[in-house]
């Protein structure tokens, strides 16, 4: 294969960093190992953040999270362990990170996690009449 899974998280320079704009980003093929059966797991993370300095090359967030595909996980690790590195790769003013995995055993999960830069003040939203 001429790509490989890793845990390498690239960024390049937010294009408009004076400004707060949200960047979504979704991941519909996660998928990692039930750490209690070996059982794969599958599961959409949704990625929703303010950036800072620096913004996540996707190419690269596709490659970091292919590398969890062999890992056993917890559902609520795994989203808290996801969103640690992207927050220590991008040092965004503001992160939110969901994890939606599909069933397992009949239960559904949803895990959400926030990292919020004690710094930033979030704009105040306008209501239009």
């Amino acid at each position: 294969m001429s790509t490989k899974p890793t845990k390498e998280l690239e960024t390049f320079d937010n294009p408009m960093p004076e400004r707060d704009y949200t960047i979504r980003i979704d991941v519909p093929e996660f998928t990692c190992l039930c750490p209690k059966t070996g059982q794969p797991d599958f599961a959409t993370f949704k990625i929703e953040y303010v950036a800072d300095k620096q913004c996540v090359e996707l190419k690269a967030l596709k490659m970091y999270m292919w590398s969890f595909r062999e890992e056993g996980a917890f559902h609520e690790k795994v989203t808290n362990d996801i969103l640690g590195d992207l927050v220590a790769a991008t040092q965004p003013r503001f992160m939110r990170l969901t994890g939606v995995f599909n069933v397992r055993g009949g239960i559904y999960t949803t895990v959400v996690a926030e990292h919020r830069n004690p710094d930033w003040l979030p704009p105040v939203p306008v209501t239009l009449p």
